[in-house]
């Protein structure tokens, strides 16, 4: 995995973009994890994805720093099938999720690996967690980039900033 997660600056919102087809993206990818259709949710990474989740509040060098989630695409798969099998005991029963997407801002334009741009935006987000004995409120923000792959967005990063990363931080084993 890479540590060099923000090696290049942000350049102009690259061409082929469009701000609806960003946004109705997004609101799948959420839709998908709160629903628990991981197939669906899987399918929207890219090969050389990375997924991450600071356990700080600066969230700048996961190399550096604890992370609560830092995943590439095969952590991902693998984390997945753990989920999948229903035996996973923190989430027998599986929690019960819904998540608000709000403040989307196309922020720009990032190289990537394969010398292509990917589109960086950022969106606030807060997710409700209904477990039998106790609700949560998780809030905070999200970076992801965007790659279009013949013709289809993909989803290449995802970092999560929680609000309260810095706090004792109960189980995660859902997907935020």
């Amino acid at each position: 995995m890479t540590t060099s997660l923000n090696a290049t600056q942000l350049g102009p919102v690259p061409e082929g973009f469009d701000r609806s087809e960003i946004e109705q993206f997004l609101y799948r990818e959420a839709r998908h994890a709160d629903e628990n259709d991981y197939d669906a949710w899987e399918a929207l990474w890219t090969d050389d994805a990375l997924y991450w989740v600071p356990a700080d509040m600066g969230g700048s060098d996961p190399a550096r720093t604890m992370s609560i989630i830092y995943d590439n695409r095969s952590r991902i798969s693998t984390r997945l099938k753990q989920v999948r099998t229903g035996r996973r005991y923190a989430q027998a029963p599986p929690s019960h999720l819904r998540r608000l997407i709000s403040n989307i801002e196309l922020l720009g334009g990032r190289e990537n690996a394969s010398g292509g741009t990917d589109l960086e935006v950022g969106a606030n987000f807060i997710v409700i967690e209904a477990r039998p004995r106790e609700n949560r409120i998780w809030g905070g923000r999200t970076t992801y980039r965007l790659r279009r792959i013949d013709g289809t967005l993909k989803l290449a990063f995802k970092k999560v900033q929680l609000v309260d990363a810095d706090k004792p931080i109960h189980t995660l084993s859902y997907l935020i």
